[in-house]
C-alpha cells in the first residue's frame, strides 16, 4: 500500500464519519453497501436497515466522530481499514461516548468504495 492509497482511505473514512455526524440517512446510506453490517460488543450484528432506522427515528444520533487510521490493506476490490475511533451522541435520549478500535471492510463498486462491514472493539489502555 502506498501513501496515495492511504490518503484515499483517509478521505473515504472522513466522508463516512461526516455522514454519520450529519444524521442524514441518505448521506450515510451512500457510504454503505446494501449488505453492510455493524458488529458491536453490546449487540452483535446490526443490519444496515436496523442502523438507518435507529438514526431516522432519532433513537441514535451522533454529534462527533473521528478516526485515526493506522492500517490500510487492499486486496483487489476489497480493502480493510483499521483505526482508532472516537464518537459521541445520544442513544434513546441518553448521552453516549465511545473510544474504539474500528475495522471497516470496503468493496469497490463502479470506482467507489462502499463499506460492507464495520467491526467495533472497545479501546482499552
Amino acid at each position: 500500500m502506498n501513501s496515495l492509497q492511504f490518503e484515499e482511505f483517509v478521505t473515504v473514512e472522513n466522508a463516512f464519519s461526516a455522514a454519520m455526524v450529519s444524521n442524514d440517512i441518505g448521506r450515510i446510506a451512500d457510504c454503505m453497501a446494501d449488505e453492510w453490517v455493524l458488529v458491536t460488543p453490546e449487540s452483535g450484528p446490526v443490519s444496515r436497515k436496523g442502523m438507518l432506522d435507529a438514526i431516522a427515528s432519532g433513537i441514535l444520533s451522533h454529534d462527533m466522530m473521528t478516526k485515526e487510521i493506522v492500517r490500510v490493506e487492499i486486496y483487489g476490490e476489497i480493502a480493510v481499514v483499521t483505526g482508532r475511533g472516537r464518537n459521541s451522541g445520544t442513544f434513546r435520549g441518553e448521552p453516549i461516548k465511545a473510544d474504539e478500535w474500528i475495522t471497516d471492510i470496503y468493496r469497490k463498486v463502479e470506482d467507489k468504495w462502499l463499506c460492507v462491514l464495520t467491526h467495533l472493539s472497545p479501546a482499552t489502555g
